[in-house]
């Protein structure tokens, strides 16, 4: 009994090490993406009042959780018994990513005509329908990159038994939310670091004092620099899953580095299906007057 129950520890032992190692591997992987999960999450999160940061903050959290935890069984089944699905998939919200990241350089040479307005003119119930519809447009966007971050990290072990599998793909998951999300929580409230200095620091010319104030003048800047890097790292992962998936794309742009293929490929696909459908919302405003 005894000997036997040693043997089953000794397994979980070996199976647990088994899963470290390859989580290392598949941490490794994912980097990039997490990266860019990192960059769309802190341009969604931010715009808001100060006092609304955490609380939206909190609701794409849970979302992102919500995600992983619809997007993981499935994963798991389509990669035992449907795994030509997958990359299909895979494609689908490429394209949903390429249209995100082109109409916000669309929108940044056209703006709709609701950003020349007063924010003054608009009512509690508009700020808050404004709020819900970024909270959801930002949940969608992590949805499509968890399903990249989960597909990788499944890639890594697909040839492992599945219960390696489950450990390693759903640490991975686990990370893109908990510490994306949590970094991102940092970076918001960046300014509220700064003026905690500020209050701390004993003159104007101590250390605690020029840290705090830079802190506080950094976060416009910061979230202005993300808000670009999120775009590029939508395009940048459109463009990687059909660069990856499509081998004629590498053959006929490989003379470029990767990078610039990837961000030219989501940019262009992204330009497409945003002219598409504008073109299609016209048509249908035309149809119905």
């Amino acid at each position: 009994m005894a000997a036997g129950i040693f043997m089953v520890l000794d397994d979980i032992a070996m199976l647990l090490d088994d899963a470290a190692m390859m989580s290392k591997v598949a941490a490794k992987k994912t980097a990039g993406v997490l990266g860019d999960d990192l960059a769309v999450g802190a341009e969604k999160a931010s715009g808001f009042a100060a006092s609304r940061e955490l609380p939206v903050l909190w609701a794409i959290t849970k979302g992102s959780l919500l995600n992983k935890l619809i997007i993981l069984p499935i994963a798991f089944v389509l990669s035992a018994y449907a795994s030509w699905v997958i990359v299909p998939i895979l494609m689908l919200g490429g394209l949903y990513l390429a249209y995100e990241g082109a109409e916000k350089i669309f929108e940044y040479f056209v703006p709709h005509d609701e950003t020349h307005k007063n924010d003054d003119t608009h009512d509690e119930g508009d700020l808050q329908e404004k709020e819900e519809k970024k909270i959801l447009s930002a949940i969608r966007t992590d949805f499509i990159l968890s399903i990249e971050i989960i597909i990788i990290a499944l890639g890594t072990v697909v040839d492992k038994g599945i219960g390696v599998q489950i450990i390693v793909v759903s640490a991975i998951a686990l990370l893109a939310t908990v510490g994306v999300y949590g970094v991102v929580a940092l970076l918001v409230r960046m300014d509220d670091a700064g003026f905690a200095l500020i209050r701390m620091a004993d003159g104007e010319n101590s250390l605690l004092q020029k840290a705090g104030e830079a802190l506080v003048a950094a976060l416009p800047k910061v979230i202005r620099l993300l808000t670009v890097v999120g775009t590029l790292a939508m395009l940048l992962v459109a463009g990687g899953i059909y660069v990856h998936n499509i081998h004629q794309i590498h053959d006929v742009l490989h003379f470029l580095p990767v990078i610039v293929t990837e961000l030219l490929v989501g940019f262009v696909i992204g330009v497409v299906v945003v002219v598409s459908v504008k073109g299609t919302l016209k048509m249908r405003s035309l149809l119905v007057k």
